[in-house]
């Protein structure tokens, strides 16, 4: 029998041999989970990279598709420079085009061939006209080198003409045909200011016409009016004198311009001279502080009132007045239009006592209309054989209403409005239709507006006769519409009973 210390010596063994198997054991796993920790973490690298890989390639792909849209939308925004010609219609290409550039077998049936061919004609057209302006410069600098040549020409011809000129003054004397005297004093008269040179002309075209025996001349310094004609004038220096010689001077009448005041005085009643006959200069002297008018005329000479009207000075004056005028009558009719084209009648203040505080009938509506339609309709054709609606005039139609009733006015405007009064013709459509042909009352409603016009001016106001006859006419057609359904044994219930007059 082994002893306690023998079997206890075996056992001790046997553990170090079993505990040195663990470590062997526990070692290799360990080495194994090294090994198999390293192979999860390389699959895993591999996974890694193959999705970067894949993430790379998604990227790259999405760049692609980016730039391919840019791409694509430069192209669909591209503008081709053919885009900004200008070319002909392609019927016009058709008919106009040799079929070797049209080809209309192929280019009817795709459209960039004909975009194409349409190019192709635009570049021919071009040429011939570049062809045809080099024809035309060439032609023009031949006609230029021609006028240059007769130019040449004229020049060296004056000195030939002044001398034959010249040698005819004794011819010219004894025919008593003084060209070359009319030509000077015509050169002369190219220096006056321009209300002398239409004196000058005026007065000789007189002369030609009518009195032989006349004289007209012109004397004075060329060099002092070709400088006066430079800088402005502030009045005209006109003044005339009948010599007393006249008789005595081979029978023949001298018409001469110059300072002779004392004699001029008063040749039409009060046209002393000593105001200006226009009243803006006496403003404007006031304005720039140089006094009274009469100050100036030793310096300037006195500007009577007929010498203006010879030079045509106040002719023009008035010209300029009447247009003044005509711009401000336009302008208030314009204002009137775009109210009354809005419904509203533009009434005046100083107006508003012509008519009652309170009108029911209301302007419905306003439109140009034409002379067309207004010849066409029956009640206008008395208005038309007299003369007093034509072509040339202006047309308008309101409607105005009031319930179930409805008039229509058919409006004549001459363009010297406000001078010539507008002319309004009135139709009825209420129960039944009614003009000035069938209905006396309609009669005196134009004959209100038309005739009696002049008692709506108030201060002058002509300019708004439009608008006050527009009023008067409701003011009428209320009148009428009251007092026929008080005649009448029942009236439509919208028209009250209470009369308006």
């Amino acid at each position: 029998m082994p002893t306690n210390r023998e079997y206890s010596n075996d056992h001790i063994e046997t553990k170090k041999r079993e505990t040195a198997l663990h470590f062997v054991l526990l070692k290799k796993l360990n080495r194994l989970s090294h090994i198999r920790c390293k192979k999860s973490r390389d699959a895993t690298n591999e996974a890694k990279q193959r999705i970067d890989q894949y993430h790379l390639q998604l990227q790259n792909l999405l760049y692609e598709t980016m730039h391919l849209e840019k791409e694509i939308t430069k192209c669909l925004e591209f503008k081709s420079k053919d885009e900004e010609i200008e070319l002909v219609s392609v019927e016009e290409f058709y008919e106009e085009a040799p079929s070797d550039i049209s080809k209309p077998e192929t280019t009817k049936e795709d459209q960039h061939q004909l975009r194409l061919a349409r190019l192709d004609w635009e570049l021919e057209q071009r040429k011939m006209l570049a062809q045809k302006l080099k024809e035309s410069e060439t032609s023009k600098d031949q006609l230029d080198k021609e006028i240059k040549t007769q130019q040449e020409y004229l020049e060296n011809l004056q000195p030939k003409l002044t001398s034959i000129l010249q040698s005819t003054k004794p011819v010219q004397e004894y025919l008593g045909m003084p060209f070359d005297q009319i030509r000077e004093q015509h050169q002369i008269a190219g220096h006056l200011p321009h209300p002398l040179y239409v004196l000058y002309m005026q007065t000789d075209a007189y002369r030609q016409a009518c009195d032989k025996k006349l004289e007209v001349k012109i004397e004075g310094d060329i060099e002092a009016a070709k400088s006066m004609k430079s800088t402005p004038e502030l009045f005209a220096d006109v003044e005339d004198s009948d010599s007393d010689q006249e008789e005595q001077e081979k029978k023949s009448s001298v018409l001469t311009f110059f300072h002779l005041t004392y004699f001029l005085n008063e040749i039409y009643p009060g046209d002393n001279g000593n105001t200006s006959p226009n009243a803006a200069n006496q403003y404007e002297l006031r304005r720039l502080g140089l006094g009274e008018f009469n100050q100036y005329i030793k310096e300037t000479g006195k500007p009577y009132l007929w010498a203006q009207w010879l030079s045509g000075s106040e002719n023009m004056q008035q010209t300029i007045k009447r247009l003044r005028r005509r711009i401000k009558s336009r302008l208030s009719l314009l204002k009137q239009l775009a109210s009354l084209e809005r419904g509203i009648i533009p009434l005046a203040p100083e107006a508003m006592s012509l008519f009652p505080t309170k009108i029911v009938a209301k302007l419905a509506s306003w439109k140009r209309s034409t002379y067309e339609d207004f010849c066409v309709l029956p009640y206008t054709e008395e208005l038309i054989s007299n003369g007093l609606a034509k072509e040339s005039d202006i047309f308008f139609t309101a409607t105005m209403d009031r319930g179930s009733a409805k008039m229509t006015a058919q409006i004549v405007m001459t363009s010297d409005y406000p001078a010539v009064a507008p002319l309004l013709l009135v139709s009825l459509q209420w129960q039944t239709e009614r003009s000035a042909l069938n209905d006396i009352n309609i009669q005196e409603m134009e004959e209100e507006v038309n005739v009696h016009y002049k008692e709506m001016i108030i201060h002058k106001s002509h300019d708004q006769i439009l608008a006050n006859q527009l009023q008067r006419l409701l003011m009428c057609f209320d009148v009428y519409l009251e007092t026929e359904t008080q005649n009448a044994e029942e009236g439509p219930k919208e028209i009250s009973k209470k009369s308006l007059c």
